[in-house]
């Protein structure tokens, strides 16, 4: 490990990137991927040095990208109450930001931090899952449920509180709450449930990047970014105002008009039921 460096599931780790930086990349991430296509075909040396040259510049900046976003592995590995250092959680969110990488777009106009978080979280999660021996349906529970305390900390909801949330039963509610206190812990146990219904509308992990993506964007226009990375707490209340150069109090009004129009926006309810599943 070098100095002021951390590895993360085997890749080095750097400083953020503040958003000005990152979109630089883009355009020659952009011209790197274009040059490796246009290999394929190209026959003339001199073009094909150039091309090389143009893959080469787009992969430095793609791995720059990776090692300056692994911070967002290292926080959900610790947000899902592990110590940071779980071997298969690491490689399990490395495993998702490579992903987010090989799908991203930069021509989208999102944040590859906004469009990599979500894959961390789901590679993460699915990790866990797998790890605590629970079924899709009573991981979204809990992950529904500990995103909930996190938002209402540092109040402790009751077991009514939580049923009401979660919409299930008191003796569920108190199931649920004792897997994510055994996941917090590490002490996992066989599931006493079996035949889990998963009632609802199933959506599809694979194309919920985009849609919700557009749609969000849609409703919250110049907010987007703030209100995506508040909403999976990425980054906090306080560095997004200093960021944005405005008060604390100014940045929460902000984000609380972005909720107010997703909330009125006409996918509203597909997108709760997306948000109530991270």
């Amino acid at each position: 490990m070098t100095e002021g460096r951390r590895v993360v599931g085997g890749l080095s780790m750097t400083q953020p990137l503040g958003i000005d930086d990152e979109r630089r990349l883009y355009p020659v991430i952009i011209r790197g991927r274009e040059a490796e296509a246009a290999l394929a075909t190209m026959t003339d040396p001199t073009q094909r040095r150039r091309l090389r040259r143009l893959r080469h510049a787009g992969q430095d900046a793609e791995s720059t990208l990776l090692r300056a976003t692994c911070g967002l592995v290292r926080a959900r590995v610790v947000e899902r109450g592990y110590r940071f250092g779980n071997e298969d959680l690491e490689a399990a969110g490395v495993e998702g930001l490579v992903n987010a990488l090989r799908r991203f777009d930069p021509a989208r106009g999102v944040r590859f931090a906004t469009y990599a978080n979500y894959w961390i979280t789901k590679l993460v999660n699915q990790s866990v899952r797998q790890q605590a021996g629970l079924s899709d349906r009573e991981m979204r529970l809990v992950v529904q449920l500990q995103r909930w305390e996190r938002q209402i900390a540092p109040r402790r909801p009751s077991r009514r509180d939580v049923a009401q949330h979660l919409g299930v039963s008191l003796a569920r509610a108190d199931e649920i709450a004792q897997m994510s206190r055994d996941l917090a812990t590490r002490r996992f146990h066989p599931s006493s449930l079996s035949g889990s219904e998963d009632t609802g509308e199933q959506l599809v992990a694979a194309e919920a990047p985009s849609w919700v993506i557009d749609a969000l964007k849609r409703a919250c226009g110049e907010n987007f970014d703030d209100f995506w990375q508040a909403t999976f707490r990425t980054t906090s209340l306080d560095e997004l105002a200093r960021r944005r150069g405005i008060t604390r109090q100014a940045m929460a009004k902000r984000l609380e008009r972005s909720r107010r129009a997703v909330r009125e926006s006409t996918d509203a309810q597909r997108l709760q039921a997306w948000l109530d599943l991270q």
